[in-house]
């Protein structure tokens, strides 16, 4: 019996060892997540996607893939930082490397639709200017259906200017001004420095320093033109006539004053100068001025500078002013008629 008794003990021992082996692990949480889900006859979520940068050597394990939602969701919320590992072999955009355009020693140029050959240390004899920034192969240069290296400005006087940058030789008198422009446009300030030393640039220069005395000298000039313009106009003639005043004195005197003062100017209390303050009855009018050139230098001035524009002008005088002021005092200013003719 006791033999029975421990055989059957035996053979329950073995029964519940073979439960055991036969029992089932319990479920993961994710697993039992999702039987919950199915219970509750709800839609389960969807997954969340989560790219994480790694190195090439490093690979990701398949157990790291089944990790909770919870932990997903966590690292999900994270930002993603770069591997230490993680380097660029090569940089995204190569550096642009520009290069200088380079010239050939001898230079054929088209300036305007005329032809010039010269040489390319010529042309950057002088550095700070135009021509030498041109050709110093920083900048781009268009070309002719020939070639030839193409400069938009009138070639008129460039071989003037290319004889100056071979062998400093100047121009003829009478191109020196327009020369003088083009040197101006290139910036070649050895040539302009060498064009106002000799005429007629010299002269001009002595001409303006007296014309400085006059800051209302150009504004004067244009209103004879339009003044003469409108009254050819309106009476259909050839020609216009105009009275213009130029003085040189700054108060008017009697020749009984004259003898009694040296000097140009006069010392009259405030009161005294508005007696004399008028305007005489002409159209333009040129003074006072303090310096050694007279009312018929000005007159010089204003018939070649009209002259400069193509327009023909003389003068005459043609009397004074006589307008009393106080006393014996009159205005006395001389007055002159100016015929502008148009053609």
């Amino acid at each position: 019996m006791q033999q029975n008794g421990s055989s059957g003990s035996n053979g329950s021992d073995g029964c519940s060892r073979e439960r055991q082996s036969l029992s089932f692990s319990p479920l993961p949480a994710a697993t039992t997540r999702v039987r919950r889900f199915i219970q509750e006859r709800r839609t389960l979520p969807l997954p969340r996607v989560m790219v994480v940068f790694s190195a090439a050597g490093d690979t990701e394990k398949p157990s790291d893939a089944m990790s909770s939602s919870d932990s997903a969701e966590d690292d999900f919320r994270k930002p993603a930082s770069p591997s230490p590992n993680l380097t660029l072999s090569k940089p995204l955009r190569s550096p642009l490397h520009t290069q200088e355009q380079e010239f050939p020693e001898v230079i054929s140029l088209n300036v305007g639709g005329m032809y010039f050959t010269t040489r390319l240390s010529t042309l950057r004899r002088y550095e700070d200017t135009m021509l030498a920034a041109m050709f110093s192969g920083r900048h781009y240069i268009p070309r002719d259906a020939e070639g030839r290296y193409f400069i938009d400005r009138d070639g008129a006087y460039f071989g003037d200017i290319l004889n100056f940058l071979r062998e400093g030789e100047l121009p003829h008198r009478d191109r020196v001004r327009a020369v003088h422009r083009e040197a101006q446009y290139y910036a070649i300030g050895p040539l302009l420095d060498s064009l106002e030393e000799i005429q007629p640039l010299t002269g001009e220069k002595v001409r303006q320093a007296f014309l400085d005395l006059l800051p209302y000298y150009k504004d004067n000039l244009e209103r004879i033109v339009e003044i003469a313009k409108l009254r050819a106009m309106q009476k259909k003639a050839r020609f216009a006539k105009l009275k213009i005043c130029v003085y040189k004195e700054e108060m008017p005197i009697t020749p009984y004053e004259r003898p009694l003062f040296n000097s140009l100017r006069f010392e009259r209390s405030d009161s005294e100068a508005k007696l004399f303050e008028h305007h005489c009855e002409v159209d333009v009018s040129f003074g006072p001025w303090e310096a050694v050139a007279d009312v018929y230098d000005l007159l010089h001035c204003i018939v070649s500078d009209l002259a400069e524009r193509g327009i023909t002008a003389e003068q005459q005088c043609i009397g004074v002013c006589d307008k009393h002021l106080i006393n014996h005092y009159y205005c006395k200013r001389p007055i002159y008629e100016f015929k502008i003719t148009w053609w």
